[in-house]
């Protein structure tokens, strides 16, 4: 069988499932490892913070080791990273002399391998032929959601029917998922940004005006879409009364699935809707989404709005990545690899800034945190005004 294009297609969506289940498997076995392994609280924040730190390393770093040796070879060790990760993940903190270092090590391989697939799998995407660039970018970080889904509910139907005491089998099995990607990625034919222009350096890079305006826009797509997200599961916990299993699916999962869809009709319907209008209405949905999640008295309200601002943040971060390629098309590999970065950089400030007052209610926290879809919003109002925008 001759693999095509739309194989590496298949090949990137998997890809990014990849990255759902290493970023959300972790958090649903948190209360498992502290109980199991007597682990801190701080050393279970530890955990998550490594993640994002190293991934944010990578999205740094990555440029030049790309550039040296290309996207095939870093793309399937991105996945062999993975794939090792998940399965050390269920075997490491038995066999180390401690198992909380087992767990630090699973959990640095799979931040590495999360941070190239950050980097890479976008341009991949992006360099591929055809015309609708920017659906296709929609459609394909829809897939982020999709496993993020995907990883909640199977795990939680794995820990109802198998038993949480078996959880170490858990991880190993997702991980034959980067597994079979391994493969596919070392035969799918794989096209580069540079093959259709080539990239600028990065002093001229950052001598572009827009260059920045979209780094600012990335920041605040990724703090706007975690300031609620990793906070959906403790608004439906505290608000409704409601069981760990059922505060996931109605707070966290609920969210990934309005904004997979939202992606997901952008994917579909994108080429009828200008992809400003469409992010600068999005951002005037995520205000009041905040606004109903950090102001209304009722908690199911509340978590109405909450999951609304999954579908207001859907398009952000893809829309934003298709504009930079758009605006600015020698950016290449090193341009996606900043967006990530900042994007990375913006998925920890988001709730950060809902940390700083939570402590006051963290409805107070979510209402501070209003001023990144607020900027979003105003960010995308200038691109709209600037001369280069305006004569397309």
């Amino acid at each position: 069988m001759k693999l095509g294009y739309k194989h590496t297609l298949y090949a990137s969506y998997l890809g990014y499932i990849t990255q759902a289940i290493i970023n959300n498997l972790a958090p649903l076995l948190f209360v498992t490892f502290q109980n199991q392994f007597e682990i801190s609280l701080q050393q279970i924040g530890l955990l998550v913070s490594i993640n994002f730190a190293i991934q944010m390393i990578v999205d740094v770093l990555a440029v030049k080791v790309i550039d040296k040796l290309g996207y095939r070879p870093c793309i399937v060790a991105a996945h062999v990273l993975a794939t090792v990760g998940l399965v050390g993940m269920g075997i490491f903190p038995f066999v180390f002399p401690n198992a909380y270092l087992g767990l630090l090590t699973a959990v640095f391989l799979n931040a590495i391998g999360g941070g190239l697939l950050e980097v890479l799998v976008s341009p991949i995407v992006e360099a591929l032929p055809g015309d609708q660039k920017e659906s296709a970018m929609s459609l394909l970080h829809s897939f982020y959601c999709w496993g993020h889904v995907g990883v909640v509910l199977l795990s939680t139907l794995y820990f109802v029917t198998i038993g949480i005491e078996y959880w170490y089998f858990l991880p190993m099995l997702w991980a034959i998922l980067p597994l079979f990607n391994i493969f596919f990625f070392s035969k799918v034919p794989i096209r580069t940004l540079e093959e259709d222009c080539e990239s600028m350096p990065l002093k001229k890079l950052f001598s572009i005006k827009l260059f920045w305006l979209f780094f600012v826009m990335m920041i605040c797509s990724g703090a706007s879409e975690q300031a609620m997200s990793q906070w959906a599961s403790l608004f439906a916990e505290t608000g409704l009364k409601v069981s760990k299993t059922m505060g996931d699916l109605l707070g966290p999962c609920a969210f990934a699935v309005l904004m997979g869809l939202s992606r997901l009709l952008y994917g579909k319907f994108g080429d009828r809707i200008p992809l400003k209008n469409f992010i600068a209405g999005s951002s005037l949905l995520c205000i009041i989404s905040y606004l109903i999640a950090s102001l209304s008295p009722n908690p199911l309200l509340a978590l109405i709005g909450c999951a609304l601002c999954g579908f207001s943040v859907g398009i952000m971060w893809p829309g934003t990545f298709s504009l930079g390629a758009k605006y600015c098309p020698q950016g290449g590999t090193a341009m996606f690899a900043l967006f990530a970065l900042a994007g990375d950089v913006g998925c920890s400030a988001g709730p950060g800034v809902v940390s700083l007052i939570a402590d006051q209610g963290l409805q107070k926290g979510i209402l501070l945190a209003i001023v990144f879809p607020i900027c979003m919003l105003c960010a995308v109002l200038v691109l709209g005004r600037s001369k280069r925008a305006a004569k397309e």
